[in-house]
């Protein structure tokens, strides 16, 4: 099971269409509290991308060892699915999830109408960041590996990149204006129970 918050439609945005939001970037970028304050100011569903990885990644990735791609398909066919599940619901979605090549995002993309988001930031604070994380599995040596697989969004690709230097909050309001998404006045939304994964994610 994996841990995912449900929202309802924010107000005035009955007939938008819904879509899928990746917050992407290397580890240390902030991804998971900008995904969760961003899901929470538009009404949407939030899942966390750590949640789909199998125990196996999870293991793989505390011993210190980048994962490769056989290891990380699986995750990502995992959030794919769950994008296209929530979208089928009628329901906007957003994910943190490293998405560090175009292969993996044109992957997420055949779920449905998917936006990335890239948080980007300069090496020694996304390194600074790992460094003060207690009890996380993905090692601060791994930053290197994660930006040597790095390639950032194309001109073709839908979506836009955001520097992590400013506060949370002040990074979701960019990502609002840059997405041309209106933001609800909602609060956070309470968790709610989730159907069974299939596969799990990697940072």
């Amino acid at each position: 099971m994996f841990s995912t918050h449900t929202a309802e439609t924010p107000s005035g945005g009955a007939d938008r269409r819904p879509r899928a939001i990746v917050v992407m970037g290397v580890a240390g970028s902030g991804k998971t509290t900008v995904a969760a304050l961003l899901a929470g100011r538009l009404g949407a569903s939030f899942a966390e991308g750590d949640d789909f990885h199998s125990p196996a990644n999870v293991a793989k990735m505390a011993a210190g060892h980048p994962l490769d791609d056989d290891d990380r398909w699986p995750w990502l066919r995992g959030i794919r699915d769950w994008f296209a599940a929530e979208l089928g619901e009628g329901r906007s979605a957003v994910v943190p999830c490293s998405a560090l090549r175009r292969s993996y995002r044109d992957l997420l993309e055949t779920a449905g109408d998917v936006r990335f988001v890239h948080l980007t930031g300069s090496y020694d604070l996304l390194r600074e960041r790992i460094q003060g994380r207690a009890g996380h599995f993905m090692k601060p040596k791994m930053l290197d590996s994660q930006l040597a697989t790095l390639e950032p969004l194309a001109d073709d690709e839908p979506g836009t990149a955001v520097d992590i230097g400013p506060r949370p909050d002040q990074i979701v309001d960019e990502v609002l204006r840059l997405l041309d998404e209106p933001a609800g006045a909602r609060e956070p939304v309470a968790p709610a129970a989730a159907g069974p994964r299939t596969e799990p994610e990697d940072r």
